[in-house]
């Protein structure tokens, strides 16, 4: 019998199995995750990505006010190509990708209002409005999402279905994801991810859970009217301050004493107004703040052994409460396994069930969802100052990781349901 020369395709296999394989062109491909990153992280890229964060924290805006915040998201997705719906709930803007052919519907949050607070970091892009920031890094969640809508736009005949942007108004305390929804605009989605930047985290890092994440929250206003009068003569007058001091102090023992032990609440009272004078007794007084579990009863009772009256408003439409943030099990591992594979397993981590309130809930009540933190820390910073703080800082190196792991999860949602159409 002739001998007979190896085929070329048996060489070039041989070949494959001899070289290294950081030099093998025959080595597997990259995740979709680490690729997406590399590109975010391009210098070019990056660059855009911190001078938009720039340009939105020195403008901070409150809850239905973010008009020039809109007007740069929508100006960033006219120069990249993206279409969009605006208005949506007053300042909102909802941008569509479609991939080629048919698929599902996947959504990506990011909240565009700031906080009324005055900043204190001293550094060129210091928030230029008056005792207001962005201390919650809700600039970063938009500069985020901005970033998605680039990779996304052009990685667009790759995707498998059509991916919605929202870039939605309200967070703090407005309950804009709720307005949002009533819109129509998110009906026809299948699946919602939503990002928050967590400064105990370090760059790299992102944490969830599956199942409740965040509490449940509402807001309360008491109003405490008593008998005005004289500071001189206060047994002439009947003190509504006192009155409600003494019910503020016995609000704590709710959470010790009527409170299930194994049930987390907290009350949380952070204002009280009272008179103007000195020299005079008030005719009312009130206080307000935050509650998880919270009855009338005890502040009626404290209010009146002091001879006054209260009225307790929960503000259920000015400030709708915020159900618990409660992700979903499946959303929960798509997020978690996309993030190993971009980010490495050791820098996933399961979150501890937190108070805060987010009102993501709300798209979570309707949809699956999941809700990842993304650290914005790093090992220079010399204090970790908390969300809501005027000292709160970020490391702008967070921006590619958030765009990259908005759009990595998106394509793999879309990838994912497309595989399994063609397996049926």
């Amino acid at each position: 019998m002739a001998a007979t020369s190896p085929s070329p395709l048996l060489l070039a296999f041989l070949l494959c199995l001899l070289v290294t394989p950081h030099l093998s062109p025959c080595a597997a491909a990259p995740p979709l995750g680490v690729d997406l990153l590399g590109e975010a992280r391009a210098p070019g890229f990056a660059a855009w990505l911190r001078d938009v964060r720039r340009r939105i924290h020195r403008c901070p805006e409150l809850a239905f006010q973010e008009h020039r915040t809109s007007e740069l998201v929508r100006a960033e997705l006219d120069a990249i190509g993206v279409p969009y719906a605006w208005p949506v709930a007053q300042t909102g803007v909802v941008a569509t990708i479609t991939g080629g052919g048919g698929g599902p519907v996947f959504a990506l949050r990011a909240d565009m209002d700031a906080l009324p607070v005055q900043e204190l970091v001293d550094w060129e892009h210091k928030s230029q409005e008056s005792g207001k920031m962005h201390a919650c890094g809700h600039d970063a969640h938009t500069t985020m999402l901005l970033g998605a809508a680039k990779l996304l736009h052009s990685r667009k005949a790759d995707l498998k279905g059509i991916v919605k942007l929202v870039f939605q108004p309200a967070e703090e305390g407005y309950a804009g994801a709720y307005h949002v929804l009533r819109e129509g605009v998110l009906d026809d989605i299948s699946a919602i991810l939503g990002l928050h930047v967590d400064p105990s985290l370090p760059v790299g890092v992102v944490a969830s859970r599956p199942g409740v994440f965040f509490a449940a929250s509402g807001r309360f206003l008491v109003k405490v009217t008593g008998k005005g009068g004289h500071a001189a003569s206060p047994h002439r007058a009947v003190d509504p301050i006192v009155a409600a001091s003494s019910a503020i102090i016995s609000l704590q023992q709710l959470l010790s004493r009527e409170i299930n032990p194994l049930e987390a609440a907290v009350v949380s009272v952070t204002f009280m107004k009272g008179g103007d004078a000195y020299n005079v007794i008030a005719e009312s007084a009130s206080f307000g703040g935050t509650c998880r579990s919270l009855t009338t009863e005890i502040i009626e009772t404290h209010v009146t052994v002091h001879r006054c009256t209260a009225t307790v408003d929960f503000m259920e439409e000015e400030r709708r409460p915020y159900p618990a943030t409660v992700n979903d099990e499946g959303m929960y591992h798509h997020a978690k396994g996309v993030a190993e594979a971009m980010l490495g397993e050791d820098n996933v981590r399961t979150g501890a069930p937190l108070m805060a309130a987010e009102d993501f809930a709300f798209y979570e009540q309707k949809f699956p969802g999941a809700f990842v933190l993304i650290g914005v820390g790093n090992k220079t910073m010399e204090t970790v100052h908390p969300l809501h703080s005027p000292y709160f800082v970020i490391d702008e190196d967070v921006l590619p990781v958030g765009a990259a792991f908005h759009s990595a999860v998106a394509m793999e949602y879309l990838n994912k349901h497309n595989r399994e159409e063609l397996n049926k």
